[in-house]
């Protein structure tokens, strides 16, 4: 400091705790502008320094760069417009950081390799709108040109991928096999022979006949089961019978090699990943319901 109360970069460091060489890189790109210079050519700076050089500090800790440092400090543009602009910025970094922690917390949790891995991350990077033609272009697969149940369409077609801003390690989880499973021919092809079936069986039947077998196999069965009745007894097949009605032997062949071919449970696994998904709890798994029922058939044809 000399008398005429001016500071040199060196007093300006002890103050403020700023390196030297920061200080000076300052005001090479005109952030910090000297009062003046000694009769050596040192920078000299006046009180309003400090001030500048708190602020600039503070600023850059903030993470804005330094043209809008500059321009705050030239009063080009307010603190607070450039603060919001820098709010939406870190918030869409705060999202991606999200992401990326949830895709790393499933490939460690899968153990998987480089290719698998980059599949996660392509899946959980895409858009609200990407999600929803995934699954839009798999329904219209499954049901195109059919006259299904429309209960049976209205839950496969529910295709709101709500994958929040902040997912958890689960629903990007959910989320990646969901994908993984729609996108799967097999599945799709095996999704379409149901829906087939449903259609060439909706004779004289009312909507939701589907959704109420189903119902009807938990009800039944998950009695039949907490009582400990064996698929192979004759309880068993007076369950089957009430199930299945007056149904011919070709009707029940057909309910059994759907449920050979996991049908059901591949239709409900699509709706649990669903549900993990869009953040609601998960409905009570009913496969080994659907388990029982096949071994009743078998052994009751």
């Amino acid at each position: 400091m000399d008398d005429e109360g001016l500071f040199t970069i060196g007093w300006l460091s002890r103050r403020t705790g700023m390196p030297v060489r920061t200080i000076r890189y300052w005001s090479d790109v005109g952030a910090l502008p000297p009062a003046e210079r000694s009769e050596g050519g040192y920078r000299l700076y006046d009180a309003g320094a400090v001030a500048r050089l708190e602020l600039i500090r503070t600023l850059r800790d903030l993470g804005l760069g330094l043209d809008d440092v500059r321009r705050v400090l030239e009063r080009k543009v307010t603190l607070a417009d450039v603060a919001a602009v820098h709010v939406d910025a870190l918030d869409a970094q705060i999202r991606t950081l999200r992401i990326r922690r949830a895709v790393l917390s499933t490939v460690a949790r899968r153990r998987s390799g480089t290719e698998e891995t980059k599949l996660l991350n392509d899946l959980a990077r895409l858009s609200a709108e990407e999600r929803r033609r995934i699954i839009e272009n798999f329904v219209d697969e499954v049901f195109g040109g059919l006259d299904a149940d429309p209960e049976l369409r209205n839950r496969l077609r529910h295709t709101e991928i709500g994958l929040p801003d902040d997912p958890t390690p689960e629903q990007v989880d959910a989320w990646v096999e969901l994908a993984e499973l729609v996108r799967d021919p097999g599945f799709r092809r095996r999704m379409r022979d149901m829906v087939e079936h449903n259609t060439r069986n909706r004779a004289g039947q009312e909507p939701g006949a589907f959704m109420w077998f189903a119902k009807k196999v938990a009800w039944q069965v998950g009695q039949a089961r907490e009582n400990g009745m064996r698929p192979d007894s004759p309880e068993a097949a007076e369950v089957v019978g009430r199930l299945l009605g007056d149904m011919d032997a070709d009707g029940r062949a057909a309910v059994r090699e759907r449920l050979e071919a996991g049908l059901f449970a591949e239709a409900e696994r699509y709706r649990h990943l669903m549900a993990v998904i869009n953040g609601r709890e998960p409905k009570p798994s009913h496969a080994d319901d659907f388990a029982w029922l096949l071994a009743a058939l078998r052994a009751h044809p």
